[in-house]
């Protein structure tokens, strides 16, 4: 494949994406025979930072601009070596070469600007090669023929470009150079595109004057040509021996294949080859790990620097976000208003911990979204070299703990806090306020560790519900202690929310004296409930009194946190890399 546009046609399950991510060293080649050469020499171990690669679709970040999108792909696939004023300079010429500067700090809408800005980031790194699967998908006949011509202007500044394709349009046809068609994974014709026709002629297949000619293509292999006449039939001669093959006694597939191994284009690829690999043959194409051009800390900061822009894009609904955190912190607030420090007010502040506790684990469900909604192009990106799976993950990790867990907990506990009087001082008010942000964290793990590599679907994610669901009915019969089955007692060890209850009522009810009121008397609190001190109510809960027992929730909560959060690590360090 030489300099220009060349293009890989699909005919009946022909593996043109599979074939088009083995030449760019995106798939693992195990079991396969054969050489990938570059200029006749084996393929660099750096191919990913000399190639482009342009998936089908269009994974590129909405929420910022054209400029934004190219500034990332140039911080991560440029060396560090380059100035930042090189970079934006780069970045200046592939805007102006895509024909995106009207555009270049708006946020990308169209389709054709989704696609150019897409191709623009294949292009950062100025490659000879670009490869891209589909370009024209889902884009109306126009847009499609400007992308095309676009590509083709690309490839005549000496850029080799391969792609794949479907049944393109008369107008987007004439402008390839090569074409390659597959089918059954077996190789019908590789040569010059406008050869083609002449070429099918000559095994048999007449194409009619208005009859598109990737549609002609696909009839005959698929074999539903009408016109399966061959030329010598036409000129009332006989067919020679691979035609009457072709026609009678193989199927279509294996007729063309067998017709093109004794083709003339079939000999002088195969000299061209013999020529460049010097005659070696059978070698299987090493599939090298990828290296990276940046550092571990550069990719972080980038990482969590497009997390930031990407809230700012969606700045409108985080904001209605928190402000539905804030007008509910304030309901539950007045529900529970005017509580009093007394005996009678025990199983009340025990029940605002508790939608304290409740609140924390409902709100941080949606975490499994952290990496659902990037899945596809964080496998791109890790493909093509960006980054380490550990800068993506710690970086998304602490932007989304930041954000999107420390801002809603930390202002529905002040909320909460506040209007419910809960005990005074800056150090319970701490422990509170941590206590919450680790049970908000540690459920931000689970979510992780089983939702990492499941759609929104999955009966895992489903699981993920139910186990809260469960842990939050039993945590509640827990705050009526008289109706404890015992035989229960083993889930509290297993139980994110009964952590951070149990944190949560050591801090509030220890050195707490509901009987001293001027006004309060142990008859205000009636026979049943004798409850005078805050010692009291937790040695009934089963709590220890002794400072332990607070921080071993904490501990808890910390273990149950970083265990999930290392499987959820394992689970996208393995995740199907090589797509």
């Amino acid at each position: 494949m030489k300099p220009g546009l060349n293009a890989i046609m699909e005919c009946t399950g022909g593996g043109k994406s599979l074939f088009l991510d083995v030449l760019a060293a995106r798939n693992d080649p195990s079991g396969l025979s054969g050489d990938i050469l570059i200029n006749g020499a084996p393929r660099p171990s750096n191919f990913k930072y000399n190639s482009g690669f342009v998936v089908q679709d269009d994974l590129v970040l909405g929420t910022l601009t054209v400029r934004e999108n190219l500034a990332f792909s140039a911080a991560l696939r440029l060396p560090t070596t380059m100035t930042k004023h090189e970079k934006d300079e780069r970045i200046k010429v592939v805007i102006e070469e895509l024909g995106l500067d009207e555009v270049a700090d708006s946020k990308v809408r169209s389709g054709e600007e989704r696609k150019k800005t897409s191709i623009a980031m294949g292009l950062i790194t100025d490659p000879s090669i670009l490869f891209l699967d589909e370009p024209t998908t889902g884009l109306d006949s126009s847009t499609a023929n400007a992308i095309v011509s676009l590509l083709k202007n690309i490839s005549e500044q000496g850029r080799t470009i391969i792609f794949s394709f479907r049944q393109p349009q008369h107008s987007i046809f004439k402008l390839f150079d090569s074409l390659t068609i597959l089918a059954s994974g077996k190789l019908m014709y590789h040569g010059p595109a406008q050869k083609a026709l002449e070429y099918f002629k000559s095994a048999g297949y007449h194409c009619e004057l208005l009859n598109n000619p990737s549609d002609f293509f696909v009839d005959v292999i698929n074999g539903d040509c009408p016109a399966a006449v061959t030329a010598m039939q036409e000129e009332g001669g006989e067919a020679n021996e691979t035609e009457q093959l072709l026609i009678g006694r193989l199927p279509v597939i294996e007729g063309l294949a067998q017709f093109y191994s004794k083709s003339p284009f079939y000999r002088e690829t195969e000299t061209e080859l013999e020529r460049l690999s010097g005659g070696q043959h059978g070698r299987s194409p090493a599939f090298k790990e990828i290296t990276y051009v940046t550092t571990f800390c550069h990719q972080f900061r980038w990482i969590f620097w497009r997390s930031f822009r990407n809230l700012m894009g969606r700045l409108k609904p985080w904001g209605v976000e928190i402000f539905i955190i804030f007008m509910l912190g304030l309901l539950i607030g007045v529900t529970f208003l005017g509580l009093k420090n007394d005996c009678t007010a025990i199983q009340n502040k025990a029940w605002s911990l508790y939608v304290l506790t409740v609140f924390q684990c409902v709100t941080s469900v949606s975490a499994r979204e952290i990496f659902l909604m990037e899945r596809d192009l964080f496998i791109l990106e890790y493909i093509s070299g960006y980054y380490r799976v550990s800068s993506y993950f710690l970086g998304k990790l602490l932007f989304e703990f930041l954000f999107r867990r420390f801002f809603p907990s930390f202002i529905f506990t002040v909320i909460l806090y506040w209007i419910l009087g809960l005990k005074r001082g800056i150090t319970a008010f701490l422990i509170t306020t941590i206590t919450t942000l680790m049970v908000a964290y540690s459920t931000t793990a689970m979510i992780l560790a089983i939702g990492t590599r499941e759609n929104a679907a999955s009966g895992k994610t489903l699981l993920v519900t139910v186990y809260f669901v469960f842990m939050l009915v039993f945590l509640g019969m827990s705050l009526n202690f008289e109706t404890m089955a015992p035989q229960l007692s083993w889930l509290q060890y297993v139980s994110i929310p009964h952590y951070g209850y149990m944190a949560l009522q050591h801090n509030e009810f220890l050195e707490q004296n509901f009987c001293s009121g001027p006004n309060t008397t142990m008859s205000n609190c009636g026979p049943s409930f004798l409850i005078c001190t805050g010692e009291e109510f937790l040695i009934i809960q089963g709590l220890n009194l002794s400072p332990w027992s607070l921080w071993i929730n904490h501990l808890g909560l910390a273990c149950m946190m970083f265990f999930f959060l290392g499987i959820a690590y394992l689970k996208m360090l393995f995740l199907k890399k090589h797509s």
